[in-house]
């Protein structure tokens, strides 16, 4: 199984909510025990077990944008089928915190899916991650790029730990259970 956060790469982008991918990623790494990160499949990989089953973290380095190339490598590489790969994003159509799991389907206009689409088959199972919208979409560049407010960020911190807590369903494929057992846990 192959799980990627989406984000941009740079210290000035760690805490944007374009980053939420890359959060999700670090905190399944150090809740599971896994090595650090080291830059391979142009990003920051990692493997290790969650819940009994190999596991491969990615953070594509790209920036959003050119993302399908990063997660195309490291899926070409171990021969990870569409069916197998996992892929957290933020998602502008969620208020901050909600979540929502599906395979398949469009990529909403996100620019790392639309990617990730153009490179592999779109059968791939998305967590999406809401980080609220700004209102008009000329504000959407600069907002998905802006640091989350103190009250967010404690709202997204609390999602972020019950996602991985509970990534085991993910590996499974019950998603209903994982969107309950998240939306049970967190403190929205």
């Amino acid at each position: 199984m192959l799980i990627v956060g989406l984000g941009n790469p740079g210290k000035q982008y760690e805490s944007t909510r374009h980053n939420v991918g890359f959060m999700v990623m670090d905190r399944v790494a150090s809740e599971y025990g896994f090595p650090a990160f080291k830059e391979k499949f142009q990003g920051l990989f990692s493997e290790g077990m969650v819940a009994g089953q190999k596991v491969y973290l990615l953070k594509p380095l790209t920036f959003m944008n050119l993302s399908g190339q990063s997660v195309r490598s490291c899926c070409q590489f171990f021969r990870i089928p569409t069916e197998k790969l996992v892929v957290v994003h933020d998602d502008l159509d969620l208020t901050c915190g909600k979540i929502r799991v599906k395979n398949g389907g469009g990529n909403g206009g996100h620019n790392g899916l639309k990617s990730i689409d153009s490179c592999l088959d779109v059968n791939y199972t998305r967590i999406r991650f809401g980080i609220d919208h700004p209102g008009h979409a000329q504000d959407v560049a600069h907002y998905v790029l802006s640091s989350f407010s103190k009250e967010e960020r404690g709202i997204v911190d609390d999602v972020i730990k019950h996602i991985s807590q509970f990534m085991s369903l993910i590996l499974t494929g019950d998603y209903d259970h994982f969107m309950s057992k998240v939306a049970q846990s967190k403190s929205v």
